[in-house]
């Protein structure tokens, strides 16, 4: 067999089957890159499947709640259409969406809905806690796949009401609460592994880009439940707990949880570089020491991390503002003239998605900046205090042109998604490896799982307020998001002017160590 003969035995017994299958196949161990590669595709598409699931309700409210702007099922979706022009094609859906589905379908059949989304969140968020703190006490990829194949069953029994008649509220409810449960592991343990194989020199643009799954998924999971409509609005919720079940035994395949799982050596690139201003010189990120005895930290332990607590509180407000735009921007796009005219439901939802393309060239940018500056938290805070003007432009000329409405659209999603992803990705991860940990690899999926915990507790409260507020003034809810904004900005201003005085330090030992050898030429 080759090198494989090498191996040693426990490792070989902890690798994946399908990593132990790939090597048998090569006859020999496969390269840290080849892992790596592995880690971040199979990662991208089990965490954009999640986000499939969770965009699947927003799409069929309008087939629950007919009250609800019409469902777009076009077969060309750019298509521009108005609310005024008349549509075969809604015509002849009349019969599969009929008067809604009861409970959903009486004069408070939205806000019966809202609820349904608020819970989900609310659980979400509470159950990430707990869900980060296991993950770093158990093995991340049976963890993960746990979390996908129950999120998949939870998420398809939705969709089970359908052919089974169910009319009962609280069914939908807990069935929906349920899955935000095992949709909280999800997150928390992607992070963590991602983190284990990539070190911090390069981690914010890779992140960054890793983070379009986000993005991803819910563009995919709005066209498989809106093309599932047709058939019947159940299918449009199991095709997609399908799909994250397939994954989920996937994940359990192939995915390698750390190098020291699968045995894979460090290459230099991935060694930790000396860090700056004279001080010591750090081991590799997570590197393998079998002298060292690790244990997982504590949820409180987590929270004194210099660093988590505002990230934490930041991602609030930041996440506040996103999933406002992610469960309100179609509906206040249907609801807003553009050029004197009202767009349809259907080109509204389609036209939200360059928010969502706006947000995957933010996470990039904010990843590779702060990667130049080594500074996440200036980077993060520049791009919250940007989001501002580009949410008042938006709100105030958006309705100009369909051209401006796109373009500020697509700004906001940059500005607003760039620091989120960063945050949830880079920073975590970054922070979950922290100094003060001495090498302790046990606590990225605790530090994951609190920040972006605390941000989902944002992420319940915006569409809610949003919910309230929009019913008396837009306008309204725009000052909100423009004032979340400032605040995310400003409770990362201990961290940026600690970043600043870094840099200037920096370059002064720099300028320092230019004109030394001047000095000593003179003195000879």
């Amino acid at each position: 067999m080759g090198s494989l003969g090498e191996f040693p035995a426990e490792t070989n017994y902890r690798k994946p089957l399908g990593i132990r299958f790939l090597e048998s196949i090569k006859k020999s161990k496969l390269s840290y890159k080849t892992h790596q590669a592995i880690v971040l595709i199979v990662t991208f598409f089990a965490y954009a499947s999640y986000h499939a699931t969770r965009k699947t309700t927003s799409i069929v409210k309008s087939a629950l709640d007919p009250q609800s702007s019409e469902v777009g099922l076009k077969l060309f979706p750019w298509r521009i259409t108005y609310v005024s022009q008349p549509s075969e094609t809604k015509r002849s859906l009349s019969w599969i969406l009929g008067d809604g589905w009861a409970p959903f379908n009486g004069s408070d059949g939205t806000a019966l809905l809202g609820q349904l989304d608020v819970a989900f969140l609310a659980v979400y968020a509470f159950g990430m806690y707990f869900s980060g703190h296991l993950g770093d006490r158990m093995n991340l990829r049976i963890f993960l796949t746990v979390g996908m194949i129950g999120t998949g069953i939870f998420t398809a029994l939705f969709g089970v009401g359908y052919w089974g008649g169910v009319h009962s509220y609280y069914y939908f409810l807990v069935v929906q609460m349920i899955a935000g449960l095992f949709q909280s592991t999800g997150w928390p343990s992607v992070v963590a592994v991602v983190g284990n194989w990539f070190g911090k020199k390069k981690r914010g643009l890779i992140m960054g880009i890793w983070n379009a799954h986000t993005s991803v998924g819910n563009i995919t999971g709005s066209l498989i439940a809106a093309a599932m409509l047709s058939y019947g609005w159940g299918w449009s919720f199991v095709l997609p707990g399908l799909m994250i079940a397939i994954l989920g035994l996937v994940v359990f395949l192939l995915l390698p949880v750390s190098p020291e799982s699968v045995g894979a050596d460090k290459e230099e690139e991935e060694v930790g570089s000396p860090r700056k201003n004279g001080e010591e010189v750090t081991r590799p990120l997570l590197s393998s020491d079998k002298e060292l005895k690790e244990e997982a930290v504590g949820f409180i332990e987590a929270w004194k991390i210099p660093g988590v607590a505002p990230f934490a509180f930041c991602l609030f407000f930041a996440k506040l503002v996103a999933y406002t735009f992610l469960y309100w921007l179609p509906y206040y796009i249907s609801h807003t003239a553009i050029e004197g005219k009202y767009l349809s439901s259907e080109t509204a939802g389609n036209l939200s998605t360059f928010f969502d393309v706006g947000g995957v060239l933010g996470g990039i940018l904010a990843g590779h900046i702060s990667d130049r500056l080594d500074a996440r938290a200036i980077t993060a805070a520049t791009f919250m205090y940007c989001s501002i003007p580009a949410l008042y432009f938006y709100r105030s000329y958006g309705h100009i042109s369909l051209a401006m409405n796109i373009f500020f659209m697509f700004i906001c999603g940059m500005f607003v998604n760039g620091p989120y992803a960063l945050i949830t990705t880079a920073v975590s991860a970054d922070l979950g490896t922290h100094s003060s940990l001495k090498g302790n690899s046990k606590a990225l999926a605790t530090v994951t799982a609190i920040i972006d915990g605390t941000g989902s507790v944002g992420a319940a409260v915006g569409p809610l307020l949003t919910g309230y507020i929009s019913a008396k003034s837009w306008s309204a809810v725009f000052t909100m998001l423009m004032g979340a904004a400032l605040v995310a900005g400003l409770l990362l201003t201990r961290l940026v002017v600690a970043e600043v005085a870094a840099r200037i330090a920096e370059s002064r030992s720099q300028r320092g160590q230019e004109s030394s050898p001047q000095v000593s030429e003179l003195d000879v």
